[in-house]
């Protein structure tokens, strides 16, 4: 029998003064060391619109009072055990201020995740038959009901097709219907964050997310042809797409403006211009122009390149979904998810996830309910530490707001929770992968390179990084800052020296 996934719930029973043993002492703001300050003032940023906090991590759950100097993993436990006391914070600047912390909010979300589903957590797609199956035909419709998967890709959409055909169904006489009722969603304007509809960080969440919503196209060149080859994917009924687009010489540069493409019709992807030799591979993806008829559209495409037969079509369900279960496909686990949420900084993903918090366990979510239960869950974990101001869970908004004391608060507990590993290790290693790699272009020689786990986050007027940095002393802290001014952007330096500092314990 399939394990049912655990409908999340908030922890009960938790001692409050155990809860603020976490949390970030109060404190009086310290002034910014020499070298933040300084690069702020190169960016044209007041400190006045930063906040920072650089606190030691406090001893793991049970450990002893250790006297004198700070707690040490080798040192000898007194002979009297006393509770361990919350480290003071070697830096709190402003650290009470609300910012907006663009995709840094992606920690409450992930860590919240955690806490309440679980890192073995899975989303399940099923699938039903509305009918009956004679020699591979099934004379009804075939039902496929999304659970709100952040990550269902072609390879396992692939998969969960030839999983029906494998259980005798090859031929649909009906239709093929898709169901994306698990969240209850207000209609998506593309368009609205940043007038830029077709940049995939704009796509909206679905209970049935196919492939992230977007089109991928790959251009490869044939130098001895003159020409360059297109390869597009996921595979999509109804929609052309020129096999190959002219050559062009000279340098790269901006290759995008240069092929002069047209996305605007949902039947067709044109190119007026041409793609420099020079270039290379590359990939170009965006957010499919009719989001609606992604779904449909690809697994109509799918279903027939994997030799299934329909004599109907693929549609939405427009109804009670109804049916006898045949196969259920199931996603990666939630540790797997977050990794990507937190790596990659993948925003639909994260509203995949803040929306799972509400619909987990045969209910319906959205984003007001699962706005409610991380509000509950902020106050039972956290105590009267300023509750975050959330809107979608990932950052991709103008009005969500943290402080920097309750983002270091959030990472102290996640140290010490029994998802520790799962939540640090989702984060990007500071110079080396994902989204904290840029680090060792601004600064090649960063002490900060490889001892650090860092979310980064970018907006207009937004420059944020949280995460664990790693002493040169031997000691774990927590890093945050927040920078909210039109000048954020060239203010990344200073946060680049934050982190630096953390990992010169202070120095």
């Amino acid at each position: 029998m399939t394990p049912r996934p655990p409908t999340p719930r908030l922890p009960a029973g938790l001692a409050l003064a155990g809860l603020l043993g976490l949390a970030l002492p109060a404190r009086a703001d310290t002034p910014l060391p020499a070298d933040i300050a300084q690069a702020l003032a190169r960016a044209g940023v007041p400190e006045s619109s930063v906040a920072m906090v650089v606190a030691p991590l406090p001893p793991p759950p049970g450990a002893v009072s250790r006297a004198p100097g700070p707690t040490s993993p080798g040192g000898e436990a007194s002979a009297q055990p006393a509770p361990a006391a919350p480290p003071a914070p070697r830096l709190a600047w402003q650290a009470d201020a609300p910012m907006n912390p663009a995709s840094v909010m992606k920690l409450v979300t992930t860590y919240a995740g955690l806490d309440l589903l679980g890192a073995g957590y899975f989303w399940k797609t099923r699938v039903f038959t509305q009918g009956y199956v004679q020699d591979g035909t099934l004379h009804g419709n075939l039902l496929i009901q999304g659970s709100g998967d952040p990550k269902l890709v072609l390879e396992r959409i692939n998969s969960l097709l030839r999983a029906i055909q494998d259980k005798g169904v090859r031929r649909v006489d009906g239709d093929i219907l898709l169901d994306n009722s698990v969240f209850r969603l207000p209609p998506h304007d593309a368009a609205a964050f940043d007038d830029d509809p077709l940049r995939p960080y704009n796509a909206g969440p679905d209970g049935l997310l196919l492939n992230f919503k977007a089109l991928v196209l790959k251009f490869i060149p044939e130098p001895a042809q003159r020409r360059v080859r297109v390869e597009s994917e996921p595979p999509m009924a109804g929609v052309a797409v020129p096999p190959e687009v002219p050559a062009a010489a000279g340098a790269c540069g901006n290759w995008r403006t240069r092929l002069a493409a047209d996305f605007t019709d949902p039947d067709r992807v044109s190119f007026a211009g041409r793609y420099p030799l020079s270039c290379g591979e590359q990939s170009w993806g965006v957010a499919y122009v009719q989001p609606a008829s992604h779904a449909p559209r690809v697994i109509d495409a799918m279903w027939r390149a994997a030799g299934g037969q329909l004599t109907g079509q693929v549609k939405w369900l427009d109804g009670v979904a109804t049916g006898q279960p045949l196969v259920t496909g199931y996603s990666l686990p939630l540790a797997d998810i977050i990794a990507d949420i937190n790596r990659f900084s993948n925003n639909v993903m994260a509203q995949q996830l803040f929306l799972t918090l509400s619909a987990a366990g045969d209910r319906r979510g959205s984003f007001g309910e699962s706005r409610n239960l991380l509000a509950r869950w902020w106050r039972q974990r956290f105590g009267l530490r300023a509750t975050p101001v959330v809107d979608n869970g990932s950052g991709l908004s103008r009005s969500e707001r943290i402080t920097a004391a309750s983002l270091a608060a959030l990472l102290q507990q996640a140290a010490a929770s029994p998802q520790a590993a799962a939540f640090e290790q989702s984060l990007p290693v500071a110079g080396i992968d994902g989204t904290a790699r840029a680090l060792a272009a601004r600064s090649p020689g960063s002490e900060a390179i490889g001892n650090a786990r860092l979310k980064t986050g970018t907006l207009r007027d937004v420059a944020a990084v949280a995460g664990y940095a790693w002493g040169q002393g031997g000691r774990k802290y927590v890093v945050v800052g927040l920078i909210n001014h039109p000048n954020a952007g060239a203010a990344r330096p200073a946060l680049d020296r934050l982190v630096e500092w953390a990992v010169r314990d202070g120095s």
